[in-house]
């Protein structure tokens, strides 16, 4: 059976194409890899069978152009840019891949928090432009508590590393009772976690429930001086409220991967803080994590539709299955 398949981006990592190759599915991109209205004109004139969704948003209005749009499969783990109600309406399952990128995410969770604790990349700047300004005001970690909210694959791998430094691991997951590591304390509410927490680290999806989970209340919970990392989502986040928390030093720093607008408009509060360090929501980006999310995609998408065994527990609206 041949399947035509959209990758909504230029490119799919080798491991996930070789698989879709091998089950004669014939493979299809976008050139614009952010365009709605290019993935609309897509469905809307080709037969697709899945969709390996990236970053654009798949809406119900993009979804309904589209007879023969059979499932969606995304490449990653957050699916806050696919209208999951519109595909359970439609009968379409949508997948993702739990995992596959938790190493690549909670290493540069970590980097991005000795970033912030130490200025690295505030220095590095200031070096290479023939300055030697050595700053020695940074935070020490050995002895902080941090606070993980979440604490799945990533958050329990960032937990481990934090142990090692010597930090104490406290986390707040309500979907937990007790805690699955040997030294980390679960804590019984968000406000209880922020008012302990020297360090706060974000590793939940986004939902409707928790946009703007941190604002300005929340940060003034937080003990003077704290440092917050975000590899997760940037909605969780209210930008103006984290701007002027830096600006005020309610926080010492932050090192954040994503944004609620990307790129980053000109016009954004957190332009030009000296004590942010932002990257360009590529933690989960390194070859060996594409590789993972590629694959596991293309075998998501394949087995459903080859009516397979498939994961029940990787499917967002595992009803439809049924």
């Amino acid at each position: 059976m041949n399947f035509k398949v959209l990758v909504t981006a230029t490119e799919l990592a080798t491991e996930g194409l070789v698989l879709l190759e091998q089950a004669g599915a014939k493979v299809i991109y976008m050139q614009e890899p952010e365009s709605t209205h290019e993935l609309s004109l897509i469905l809307a004139s080709q037969a697709v069978d899945a969709i390996i969704a990236r970053t654009v948003t798949i809406s119900a209005e993009a979804m309904a152009k589209s007879c023969t749009l059979k499932v969606i499969s995304k490449h990653g783990v957050g699916f806050n840019n696919i209208d999951v109600a519109a595909a359970t309406a439609l009968g379409i399952p949508v997948f993702f891949t739990p995992g596959v990128n938790a190493a690549s995410v909670a290493e540069m969770t970590i980097g991005l928090l000795l970033a912030a604790a130490r200025r690295i990349s505030w220095m590095d700047k200031e070096v290479h432009a023939g300055r030697w300004s050595r700053l020695q005001h940074g935070i020490e970690l050995q002895g902080k508590t941090i606070g993980l909210v979440g604490l799945g694959q990533v958050g329990r791998r960032v937990a481990l590393v934090c142990q090692a430094l010597g930090m104490r691991v406290l986390a707040f997951s309500p979907s937990l009772k007790t805690s699955p590591l040997h030294g980390v304390e679960l804590c019984a509410s968000l406000a209880q976690l922020l008012q302990t927490s020297d360090v706060l680290s974000l590793h939940l999806p986004l939902t409707a429930q928790n946009k703007n989970l941190l604002g300005a209340a929340q940060f003034a919970l937080m003990p003077r001086g704290a440092i917050l990392i975000n590899t997760a989502r940037g909605e969780l986040v209210n930008e103006v409220a984290l701007a002027e928390a830096l600006q005020t030093g309610q926080l010492f720093a932050a090192g954040i991967d994503t944004t609620v607008q990307e790129p980053l408009p000109d016009g954004s509060a957190l332009r030009g803080l000296q004590n942010l360090v932002i990257t360009p929501h590529v933690a989960a980006s390194t070859p060996a994590a594409l590789a993972g999310m590629a694959s596991g995609a293309a075998r998501n998408l394949l087995d459903f539709l080859r009516g397979q065994s498939m994961q029940h527990a990787a499917c967002a609206n595992r009803q439809v299955l049924r």
